[in-house]
């Protein structure tokens, strides 16, 4: 196995993905004390970034499943996610002086699978205009080790965002801030998605 290709791979997926790891840590900290959710966070992470590993070697093929024109509008879902969990945080903190125990159970059991996919798939869509061409050139072999590489470093950044997450000082400052922060976070995204993609116009 080529040492370089290695190389060339996890520094393509550090570079497109850093964002990621702010986003993750956000997840973890939503879900922190809530049963089986750093379980949902990586399969959706890994769900995600599969769907942008197989849109960009089909395209690197010459089979294009998500038009480019499509690109931008990916911005809704993390905007629609943001708006919801901005809804949720105003009602949660309406009825902080209400009912404690019916505010318990409408208290979230943390980020699902497919949400954490979603916002995964539509935060790395304009990445899968860099994996096309690099993944191209690399022929079916090269691919391979791309690939391995790309989902074996998955893991590696769901691991550091709980890491992060878990820090006592940043783990306070999530636990004080993260229900203002993840939907900020991800209304962000999705905005920077549509109009740095054009969906207003250029």
């Amino acid at each position: 196995m080529d040492v370089g290709i290695i190389g060339q791979a996890a520094g393509l997926f550090a570079v497109t993905n850093i964002d990621d790891i702010l986003i993750l840590s956000l997840f973890f900290a939503q879900g922190a004390g809530h049963r089986g959710s750093a379980r949902r966070i990586v399969i959706g992470q890994y769900l995600g970034f599969a769907a942008i590993l197989t849109v960009a070697a089909a395209a690197a093929f010459g089979a294009t499943f998500l038009p480019e024109a499509a690109l931008p509008y990916l911005g809704l879902l993390p905007l629609a996610l943001g708006l919801k969990a901005a809804w949720q945080a105003w009602r949660n903190h309406r009825n902080a002086k209400g009912d404690e125990e019916r505010q318990a159970q409408s208290a979230e059991r943390g980020p699902g699978s497919l949400e954490v996919a979603a916002v995964t798939f539509a935060n790395g869509g304009d990445n899968i205009g860099v994996y096309v061409p690099v993944l191209a050139s690399a022929g079916a072999a090269g691919m391979t080790v791309y690939a391995a590489v790309f989902l074996v470093l998955v893991a590696v950044w769901c691991t550091a965002g709980r890491f992060f997450a878990t820090r006592p000082v940043i783990a306070e400052a999530l636990s004080r801030w993260g229900h203002i922060l993840l939907p900020l976070v991800l209304i962000t995204i999705g905005l920077l998605i549509l109009t740095e993609g054009g969906a207003f116009g250029r």
